[in-house]
C-alpha cells in the first residue's frame, strides 16, 4: 500500500531520518523529518498554472507547532491552535529566506510550503528540522528548485563550536547561530552572540556550512529514490528586441535620475523617465506591458550595479565605505522613561524605552511550556515612512522579523535580572526609511535604554552591508540605501559593541556567497560600526545614573521562605492589603525575593516597613511607631512593625489613672509604644506611658513599684479563701489552704491553698451555701478560665 522511501545520516551524534511515501501522498512533495524524538512533517504543493498578469513569485511558507507534539493542551478559551505566534512567524521567515532565491527567474506558479511539528522531545529544536524537511520536500517534488539546501545550528563555548546544541546548552553558549547553505555557498545566516570577534563568527559560519553538506547528501540520497519527474518549463522567448526598445525609450532618463542624490528627486525623475515607455506600450497586450516593465526594472539594476563596480560611485554619490551623516538626540520625549531620535541619512527612528515591574513581563506559551520574557522590542513601519499610502495596523511578518533582529542585537548587553530588576520594553517607530531601518532601531534602542538608566554593558551600533556581484568581480558597500538593497545581491546586517559582534544576519538573492566575500564584508562592517558608535557617543556615551522621575523605582529585599505564607496571607488577604494601603506593587518569588515598586519612594518605604513588620521579631525594650486598631475595656490593641499587634493595658496608657480608654485613645490614632514583654505564645505587652508621644524618646518610669501588701484583700473564695499562691504555680483545692503545682490538679474539695494547687474531688453540690441543682457528684472535666489581673 505504501511506497516508503527513507534516508538516514549520522548528524551531530544523532540519527537524522528523512522519509516520504507514508503520509500526505497527494502533495507534490511530502517529507517526515525525525531527529531524536522530534518529528516535523513538511508538505509542498504548487499551482499548475499562473494567473494572468502576475509578475511576482507567490511563495508562502507556513510553520506551525502542534501543542500535542509536546503533550500539552493549548491555553485560552478555544483550546486549539490559532493565529501564528511570534516564534512560528519567525521560523516561517527563516525557511522562506534561503529557498526563495533558488527558484528560476520568471517562475510565477504559486507554491505553499507547510511545516507542522508533530512530536517534540524538548531537546532537538524543530525549526532546523522544519527547514531540512522543506528542502527535502521541494527537492523530490519535481518543482524547478535549484537546491537542495542544508542547515545547522551552532553554539560556541570555551573556544569550541557545538553542532546542534540542546536547549540547555544554548543557554550557556556564547553563540546561537543558524546557517542555511547549498553545497557550494552560504544562503542565509541568523545569529545572536555575546560580543564575539569577526574571526570567531566567520569560523562558526564555515563550521555550520560543513555540517550542512552532510544534510544535503542525505536529501540527495532520498531524491535518488523518490524524486518525481521535473516540471517542464516553457522556453523563454527572445526578448532582445524588446530590451533594445526599452533602453532606447528610458535609458538616458534613468541614468540621469540615478545621478540625483536625493531620494525624493530621484524617485520623481525615474517616474518621469518611465512615462515614455508607458506611453509607447499603452496599446500593447498585457503580457508585453508586463515584460516591458520588468525589462525597465532590470535596466535600473544594470545602471546602478555598473556605476558601483566600474566607477565606485553609488546612487547618493558616496564611495563604497562611507556611512551617511548621523544625528542622534536623547530625551527626545519628556514623559517617556527613555527616548532617542536616531537619523542616518534618510532613515530615521523614534525609539522609546519603558520600564515596568515583573507583572509587565510577556507571557509566552509554546512547546516548551509557559515562560516569561522581561525584554521586549517592538518595531513599526508605517507607510508614510517611505512616502506611500498603504495598510496601517497590526505588524506583519517583516515587522516582526526586523524587531527580532534588533532584539537579538541588544539582548546580549542587557544587565541580569538581579542587577536590574525591571521589565524593559523598547518601541521603535520608523518615521523615515531609505535603507536599514532595523539597524537604526538597534542604534536608537541602545541610546533610548541608556537614557532610561538601563545599565548596558556597552552601547551597540548596527550597519547594513550590500553586495554587487558580477562573475568574479564584486563590491561590498556599507550602509546601503533602499534601492541598493532591492537592486543588489545581498543584505548583510552586523550589530555589535566596541568589543565584538552581538548579531549577524545575512540574506542572499543569488545562489550564495563565498567565504572570501563574507570575510571582506565583516571587516568593512567593523569599520562602519566603530564610526557609528563614535557618532552616537556625541549624544550620550554612557548610561544615566538616575532613572526618569516618571519611571517606577524597584527595591529588592529578601525574607525567609517560611515567612512567605504570612506575607501573602490567607487567600492573598495580607498582600492585597499591603498593595491597596501603600499604593506600591509587590512581587514575591518562591526563593523569598520580594520586589517593591512605585514611582513614589515613600510608598516603597511604607510597603517595606509593613513587610519587615511581618517578618522581623519585636525586641523587648525597643520603641516602635504604631496605630491603634481596637479599643477594649481593659486597654487598646496597637499594630506596630506593620504586621504585629500588641496590647497596651489601661494602666500603661498614662501614669495617671485612666477611667475609660476611649477618653484617651481612638481607633486609627498614631502612637509610640515600647515593648515590655513577649510571652512564650508570642503575645506582646506594650506601654505608651514610658514614651514621649511627640518625640518618641524614652521617658523615665516615675511610677513607684507596688508592694505586695498594696494589693487589696479579695476575701475568702467560697469556702475558706485560701492563700494566693504563685500565679504560675499549681492550682490547689478551690477551698482552703494548700499549695501544689498548677498543672497537678488535685481534688476540687478541701481548702483553698495556692491558686494552682491540686484539685480534689468536687464537693457535694448540696453542701455549703449553693442550692441543690440536682447535679451529679461525679468528677467532671472543664476548660480552664483565663483571667487577667489588674495591677
Amino acid at each position: 500500500m505504501f511506497d516508503i522511501q527513507k534516508s538516514e545520516i549520522q548528524w551531530g551524534g544523532q540519527t537524522l531520518t528523512l522519509e516520504t511515501g507514508r503520509v500526505a501522498r497527494q502533495a507534490d512533495g511530502a517529507v517526515l523529518a525525525t531527529l531524536g524524538e522530534t518529528v516535523v512533517l513538511c508538505a509542498v504543493t504548487a499551482a499548475k498554472s499562473v494567473k494572468d498578469g502576475q509578475d511576482f513569485f507567490p511563495l508562502t511558507v507556513h510553520y506551525q507547532e502542534k501543542y500535542s507534539a509536546a503533550g500539552r493542551i493549548p491555553g485560552g478559551f478555544f483550546k486549539r491552535e490559532r493565529g501564528a505566534t511570534e516564534k512560528e512567524t519567525l521560523t516561517s521567515r527563516l525557511i522562506d529566506r534561503p529557498i526563495r532565491p533558488l527558484f528560476p527567474e520568471g517562475f510565477y506558479n504559486e507554491i505553499n510550503v507547510i511545516c507542522q511539528v508533530l512530536s517534540y522531545d524538548g531537546e532537538n529544536e524543530p525549526d532546523i528540522l522544519a527547514m531540512i524537511a522543506a528542502s527535502a520536500a521541494l527537492t523530490i517534488s519535481g518543482l524547478p528548485f535549484m537546491g537542495p539546501i542544508g542547515c545547522a545550528r551552532v553554539g560556541y563555548k570555551d573556544g569550541e563550536y557545538i553542532l546542534n546544541p540542546s536547549n540547555e546548552a544554548i543557554k550557556d553558549s556564547d553563540l546561537d547561530l543558524i546557517v542555511a547553505a547549498t553545497h557550494g555557498a552560504v544562503m542565509m545566516v541568523e545569529s545572536e552572540a555575546k560580543e564575539l570577534s569577526e574571526d570567531v563568527m566567520l569560523g562558526a559560519v564555515v563550521f555550520a556550512h560543513d555540517a550542512s553538506r552532510l544534510v544535503i547528501d542525505g536529501i540527495i540520497d532520498l531524491a535518488e529514490k523518490a524524486a518525481k519527474d521535473p516540471w517542464e518549463l516553457p522556453v523563454a522567448e527572445d526578448a532582445s528586441d524588446l530590451k533594445k526598445q526599452v533602453k532606447k525609450l528610458i535609458g538616458n532618463g534613468l541614468e540621469k535620475a540615478y545621478k540625483l542624490t536625493g531620494k525624493a528627486d530621484r524617485v520623481a525623475a525615474i517616474a518621469e523617465a518611465k512615462k515614455a515607455m508607458h506611453e509607447h506600450f499603452k496599446d500593447a497586450d498585457a503580457l508585453t506591458r508586463l515584460k516591458a516593465n520588468k525589462l525597465g526594472k532590470k535596466l535600473e539594476g544594470d545602471i546602478v550595479r555598473t556605476a558601483i563596480l566600474k566607477e565606485g560611485r553609488r546612487i547618493d554619490g558616496r564611495d563604497t565605505k562611507t556611512v551617511r551623516p548621523i544625528e542622534s538626540m536623547v530625551h527626545f520625549l519628556p514623559r517617556a522613561h527613555g527616548s532617542a531620535l536616531f537619523t542616518r541619512g534618510e532613515t530615521q527612528s523614534i525609539v522609546t524605552t519603558t520600564l515596568g515591574t515583573a507583572d509587565a513581563e510577556q507571557m509566552i506559551d509554546g512547546l516548551n511550556g509557559l515562560h516569561y520574557e522581561r525584554f521586549m522590542l517592538h518595531y513599526n513601519f508605517p507607510p508614510y515612512s517611505v512616502g506611500e499610502v498603504g495598510r496601517f495596523g497590526a505588524p506583519g511578518r517583516r515587522e516582526i522579523g526586523h524587531g527580532k533582529l534588533a532584539w537579538r542585537a541588544l539582548n546580549p548587553v542587557l544587565p541580569t535580572k538581579e542587577e536590574f530588576p525591571y521589565t524593559i520594553r523598547v518601541l521603535s517607530d520608523i518615521t523615515e526609511s531609505n535603507g536599514s531601518s532595523s539597524m537604526a532601531t538597534v542604534c536608537g534602542g541602545s541610546l533610548a535604554m541608556m537614557d532610561a538608566g538601563v545599565p548596558l554593558k556597552r552601547p551597540v551600533s548596527g550597519i547594513a552591508m550590500g553586495l554587487i556581484l558580477e562573475g568574479k568581480d564584486f563590491a561590498v558597500i556599507s550602509d546601503i540605501l533602499g534601492d541598493e538593497d532591492h537592486l543588489g545581491d545581498m543584505d548583510f546586517k552586523v550589530a555589535g559593541t566596541s568589543e565584538g559582534i552581538t548579531s549577524l544576519q545575512m540574506d542572499i538573492k543569488i545562489a550564495g556567497i563565498t567565504e572570501e566575500i563574507m570575510k571582506v564584508a565583516l571587516a568593512q562592517a567593523h569599520e562602519g560600526r566603530a564610526h557609528i558608535l563614535e557618532e552616537m557617543a556625541k549624544a550620550l556615551d554612557t548610561t544615566r545614573t538616575e532613572l526618569s522621575a516618571h519611571a517606577p523605582r524597584i527595591e529588592t529585599m529578601t525574607v525567609p521562605k517560611e515567612k512567605i505564607r504570612e506575607i501573602i496571607g490567607t487567600g492573598g488577604k495580607v498582600i492585597r492589603e499591603i498593595v491597596a494601603t501603600t499604593g506600591a506593587k509587590v512581587d514575591i518569588e518562591d526563593d523569598g525575593t520580594i520586589k517593591i515598586a512605585s514611582s513614589d519612594p515613600e510608598k516603597i518605604a511604607a510597603a517595606r516597613k509593613w513587610i519587615e513588620g511581618i517578618t522581623l521579631e519585636a525586641e523587648i525594650g525597643k520603641i516602635y511607631d504604631g496605630k491603634v486598631v481596637n479599643l477594649v475595656d481593659f486597654g487598646a490593641f496597637v499594630n506596630f512593625m506593620g504586621g504585629k499587634d500588641g496590647l497596651v493595658h489601661v494602666s500603661e496608657i498614662k501614669n495617671e489613672r485612666v477611667a475609660k480608654v476611649s477618653d484617651v485613645l481612638s481607633e486609627g490614632q498614631d502612637v509610640k509604644v515600647k515593648v515590655l514583654e513577649i510571652d512564650q505564645r508570642g503575645k506582646v505587652r506594650l506601654s505608651m506611658r514610658v514614651v514621649d508621644q511627640e518625640t518618641g524618646a524614652e521617658l523615665e518610669d516615675t511610677r513607684p513599684p507596688r508592694e505586695a501588701g498594696d494589693r487589696p484583700d479579695r476575701g475568702p473564695r467560697r469556702e475558706g479563701g485560701g492563700g494566693g499562691g504563685d500565679r504560675d504555680g499549681g492550682r490547689g483545692p478551690r477551698g482552703g489552704g494548700g499549695g501544689g503545682d498548677r498543672n497537678d490538679r488535685g481534688p476540687r474539695g478541701g481548702g483553698g491553698g495556692d491558686r494552682g494547687g491540686d484539685r480534689g474531688p468536687r464537693r457535694d453540690r448540696n453542701d455549703g451555701d449553693r442550692p441543690d441543682r440536682g447535679g451529679s457528684n461525679e468528677e467532671t472535666t472543664f476548660a480552664p478560665a483565663f483571667l487577667t489581673r489588674e495591677d
